[in-house]
């Protein structure tokens, strides 16, 4: 009879010391140093004028900004949006962990930074901006834009018309003085106590604000004229009353919201980032123009947009500021008319752009489109935590793309943004 074979088992009872500094957690060619390395180059002074803590006064010292923005910055590289999965990276994750130089964090203070600081964030992408200007790699004298709808942190089944959201409104009013009456009971702590009326004016706040978002949707409704709105009542979300119900673009319709994107063509950097909860891109090429002109301090020439965006007055008003638009010519509901010959009543503006876009060299320009801004909104939603928001709100959604629009930038400008 042969022996028994012998074999390597393992053995997790030895005992294991390693000695190592927080800085030998990555290499030094690591992405997350890069990261680091490029935060402490930027003017925080927007982040820091909120902070509360200072000089020797008792409390709690704050968590640096620079912490707090390379955490989300490298969690958005790699497609992270959840404050509670970031939060166990930080104590799981080498990168993270090299991040937080010992610095404990918790899900709270993470989400909220992340949400409370858009005015900074839009002066980050700003920065980012100069730099690749002044590098002469960004000229946003010809740009793309294009709106893609984001999925928001709701459900179809929170969307109610008037007298179900009334009605709801009234059960939560008498639900918070139940609980506010329940206050006297010896057997909740303190703490159960203000969760639990905190949750319940919570409630009451979100039915109220979709009550108020409710007129906004009917006041839209009855603008439009020319389309039946009798089978498709007005409706508000008691989750999210800001969000929408828009058709994506597999077809379905969900709640979400519209986000409007400039890119600089040649170089495909993002230079403008907007979060709107409007149903359609129609007039929105000209705040767009407005926000990356400030931006960069430079005009606009060119501004490359879809059909969505087309409109006789905005194709008028670009024109008025000397910029030429390159957009589709809407097709003729009559059959066999050419749509690049002007109409009657065209203004010169409007004869204008016909005739353009009916040109092979309007045509080869417009191809720059669908290949530079199209891709950007491609790579946010698959890499760059777009795909769902897990924010509610237009000014969190806002801050959500700003976190995605910068996270790009770096990813790939990075060694451009650390030299200059």
């Amino acid at each position: 009879m042969s022996a028994p074979p012998r074999l390597r088992c393992p053995d997790r009872q030895q005992l294991v010391v390693r000695p190592r500094t927080i800085d030998e957690l990555v290499p030094e060619d690591h992405l997350v140093r890069a990261v680091w390395a490029l935060v402490l180059r930027w003017d925080l002074t927007l982040f820091l004028q909120g902070i509360r803590a200072r000089g020797e006064r008792p409390g709690r010292a704050a968590t640096a900004p620079q912490l707090l923005i390379a955490l989300w910055l490298y969690a958005t590289i790699e497609g992270i949006g959840c404050g509670r999965q970031l939060a166990r990276l930080c104590i799981e994750s080498d990168p993270y962990k090299w991040l937080c130089g010992g610095v404990s964090l918790n899900y709270h203070t993470l989400n909220d930074f992340r949400v409370d600081h858009d005015e900074a964030l839009d002066d980050l992408l700003t920065q980012m901006i100069a730099v690749l200007t002044q590098a002469q790699i960004v000229s946003v004298q010809r740009v793309a834009q294009d709106g893609t709808r984001i999925r928001a942190c709701a459900g179809a089944n929170s969307f109610g018309e008037r007298e179900t959201l009334e009605k709801h409104l009234a059960a939560a009013r008498t639900h918070l003085e139940a609980v506010k009456r329940a206050a006297a009971d010896p057997t909740l702590s303190a703490q159960q106590k203000a969760a639990r009326q905190r949750a319940a004016r919570d409630r009451q706040e979100r039915l109220e604000e979709a009550l108020v978002e409710l007129a906004k949707v009917e006041q839209a409704k009855a603008q439009q004229k020319d389309k039946p709105t009798k089978d498709h009542p007005a409706r508000a979300s008691s989750t999210d009353p800001e969000a929408r119900m828009m058709r994506m673009p597999d077809g379905g319709t969900r709640p979400a919201y519209n986000l409007e994107l400039a890119t600089d063509c040649n170089s495909r950097a993002i230079v403008g980032v907007e979060a709107t909860n409007a149903g359609s891109d129609a007039g929105q090429d000209a705040p767009m123009r407005d926000q990356v002109e400030e931006r960069a301090e430079e005009a606009i020439e060119e501004q490359l947009i879809d059909g969505g965006f087309v409109s006789l007055e905005g194709i008028e008003r670009a024109a008025a500021e000397e910029v030429t638009i390159y957009a589709p010519v809407p097709k003729p509901r009559k059959a066999g008319v050419d749509r690049h010959v002007p109409k009657p009543r065209d203004s010169a503006a409007v004869a204008q752009w016909r005739q353009r876009m009916g040109t092979s060299a309007a045509k080869q320009v417009y191809k720059q489109r669908s290949s530079t801004i199209e891709t950007i909104n491609g790579e946010l939603k698959t890499c760059r935590g777009l795909g769902r928001v897990l924010v509610r709100g237009l000014r969190k959604v806002q801050c959500a793309a700003l976190w995605s629009a910068l996270a790009y930038n770096v990813v790939h400008f990075g060694p451009i943004l650390l030299s200059g």
